[in-house]
């Protein structure tokens, strides 16, 4: 039996059919993505504003290593492991410091994601005047869903000392080590 030039266009319509099919299945399933990472980190945004870091926490593994900038503050350097990072974690509740998610990125595949998060933070003090704002940028790097590393990049590096010198003369001290 001999191909019509009828059946080789049946074949390339229906590879080019099934072409577009995986195309838009990969287009729809990175937005949805992107729109279940928003919404985990919101979800856990949102009770770190409260007050509570578990739900933070639990994203990253046990062996994360979170990078602060350095400086003479409370938060400086580098932060290894769950138990050091729920430290920071505590400082930063205890700071009374809310932030939220402006922006979102990713890159990678899912098992190896690579995030980038505009993160805007501030606090205010007993009295309600604003102590801190600033500006962050996150890049997070992630292994099978648990963040790995974090570096973490300030507008304004000075004002975090700012607010480690106001957070100390209003009797807020650094969690213990």
């Amino acid at each position: 039996m001999t191909e019509t030039s009828r059946d080789r266009e049946d074949r390339r319509s229906s590879r080019w059919a099934t072409f577009a099919l995986g195309a838009l299945a990969a287009v729809a399933g990175r937005g949805l993505l992107t729109r279940a990472i928003l919404l985990k980190l919101r979800h856990d945004l949102r009770a770190l504003n409260a007050g509570d870091y578990r739900p933070l926490l639990a994203g990253y593994a046990d062996d994360a290593v979170l990078s602060f900038n350095e400086g003479a503050h409370r938060w400086a350097g580098e932060h290894r492991g769950k138990a050091a990072i729920e430290r920071f974690f505590q400082d930063f509740v205890a700071a009374g410091l809310k932030g939220e998610i402006t922006e979102l990125f990713f890159a990678g595949p899912i098992w190896r994601l690579t995030l980038m998060i505009r993160f805007d933070d501030h606090a205010h003090g007993p009295d309600g005047a604003e102590l801190y704002r600033n500006r962050t940028a996150l890049i997070a790097y992630t292994r099978w869903g648990k963040i790995v590393r974090q570096q973490d990049f300030y507008e304004d590096t000075e004002r975090i000392g700012v607010l480690d010198a106001r957070l100390t003369e209003l009797g807020v001290m650094p969690a213990a080590a």
